[in-house]
């Protein structure tokens, strides 16, 4: 029985890659089975893991794993955005059970948290941010979400209304910095500690004569 369908033929909910060709479902399934490879991987790693063993891992061979991701940082990239989801998804929770304030810092912990377990993507995130080949689209959805806690902190008068969401982001990571090279825990949560209480409204001193 023939098809009357021709191979040019698109079904329009295909999922397209960055150059507008439809993504194959077996080439996005590879690509799922290699994050969530690399996730187990980079969790349990106390260093860098080797690509080869994370290929192996999701069953697909090395060229595979390099037409998805051309560099170890691209992988991380993907692995660290597809992380990030689960930690910018508890923000509604978050401010439906808490002052903004503290639900923002419940968030911070949270995120410390998660970046603080990632020691097997470690040194190529500390080098992606510096360099900048990861900051942008990462650094994007940390501000985001932290304009959503600063806005409804300014509206209910638990965080200040003048501060720019990038700063905030900035200031982050710069603890996340800290984190990486080392610090105690007890020193990531005295600078979680000093960020939120800087983003908290100030009392006014001004006294009537």
């Amino acid at each position: 029985m023939s098809r009357s369908a021709t191979p040019s033929s698109k079904n329009p909910e295909e999922p397209s890659d960055p150059a507008g060709q439809p993504v194959r479902r077996d080439a996005r399934r590879n690509r799922d089975k290699l994050i969530a490879a690399a996730q187990a991987a980079f969790s349990a790693a106390d260093g860098p893991v080797a690509l080869e063993a994370i290929a192996r891992e999701a069953g697909v061979g090395i060229g595979t794993l390099y037409r998805h991701f051309p560099t170890r940082e691209s992988l991380v990239d993907a692995v660290y955005a597809a992380e990030l989801d689960s930690v910018t998804a508890i923000v509604p929770a978050l401010l439906d059970e808490h002052p903004a304030d503290m639900a923002l810092r419940a968030w911070m912990e949270r995120y410390a948290a998660f970046v603080a377990t990632k020691r097997g993507m470690t040194e190529t995130l500390r080098a992606g941010f510096s360099s900048g080949r990861i900051a942008p689209p990462s650094r994007e959805r940390v501000t985001t979400t932290v304009a959503k806690f600063l806005e409804r902190g300014a509206a209910t008068g638990t965080l200040r209304g003048d501060v720019q969401p990038e700063d905030v982001t900035t200031l982050l990571v710069g603890v996340f910095l800290a984190i990486t090279a080392g610090a105690p825990q007890d020193q990531t949560t005295r600078l979680l500690d000093l960020l939120t209480d800087a983003l908290r409204p100030r009392p006014d001193t001004t006294t009537t004569p």
